[in-house]
């Protein structure tokens, strides 16, 4: 699982699932370039990772492709190369019906979860092919699986990025440049704050999971520094799901 020389790229990389990849890629090794969206708590998140390897953070929105390409111009001018990416920004800023969302949830709610990943391996190809291999990880969610209530086009978009998952895989094995994706289950993180909070709810999804509890950020590191790291040269194009049990 060593990770030694390897330069990764995390986006969402300053809090909850984002930052314990990131700490762990920094643990094995790795020297780590995340971003975050003016988030305050990216300099205690950088001084952790600095504590354990090299790494920068960087102020990008994973949307806008100009950000996405000062991003990898930040990781290549400190670090030469990029062997590892993990797509694991999002954003749901919507909770209700389909019918009821507006163009601008529905957009923003593409752009970050699709548009982003996209253009971060995009950006990443030619890195990868000049270094004659590469892994690609992308944050999708049980969700894509089975869309959860009242988060439909949060669900809609993990849904494809396990589909572009699989696409990128194919067209990429050749370059030896593996794609896979990780799907977490219901995890205490401030994107599932509000699920969390709410008591009803909180138990209604529990009752779900047949470990009968939540996911810790932590919980969702072992299956990424697998999927990154010579323990999976022959793993590409799969998902792996740490959901505790929900969709078996």
């Amino acid at each position: 699982m060593s990770l030694t020389g390897k330069v990764a790229v995390v986006t969402g990389g300053s809090r909850g699932i984002g930052r314990a990849i990131a700490l762990a890629l920094a643990g094995q090794g790795a020297r780590v370039a995340f971003c975050h969206h003016a988030d305050p708590a990216a300099e205690a998140t950088l001084a952790e990772i600095r504590a354990l390897s090299d790494g920068i953070a960087v102020d990008a929105d994973v949307s806008d492709e100009a950000q996405v390409k000062a991003l990898f111009d930040a990781a290549i001018g400190r670090f030469g190369a990029v062997d590892i990416l993990v797509n694991n920004a999002a954003t749901n800023p919507f909770f209700g019906e389909l019918a009821a969302i507006d163009e601008s949830a529905w957009q923003k709610t593409v752009d970050v979860n699709l548009k982003g990943p996209f253009f971060m391996i995009q950006k990443a190809i030619p890195l990868m092919k000049a270094a004659g291999k590469g892994s690609v990880v992308n944050v999708s969610s049980v969700n894509g699986i089975r869309p959860a209530t009242f988060q439909g086009v949060y669900s809609i978009t993990k849904g494809a990025l396990i589909t572009m998952t699989q696409a990128f895989a194919k067209e990429l094995a050749s370059h030896n440049i593996r794609v896979n994706a990780l799907l977490p289950g219901f995890t205490d993180t401030q994107f599932s704050s509000v699920l969390m909070q709410n008591k009803e709810i909180y138990q209604t999804v529990v009752a779900q999971i047949p470990l009968k509890r939540h996911a810790e950020p932590d919980e969702m590191v072992g299956a990424v520094l697998y999927l990154v790291s010579d323990a999976a040269s022959y793993t590409t194009g799969t998902c792996i799901t740490c959901d505790g049990g929900l969709l078996s």
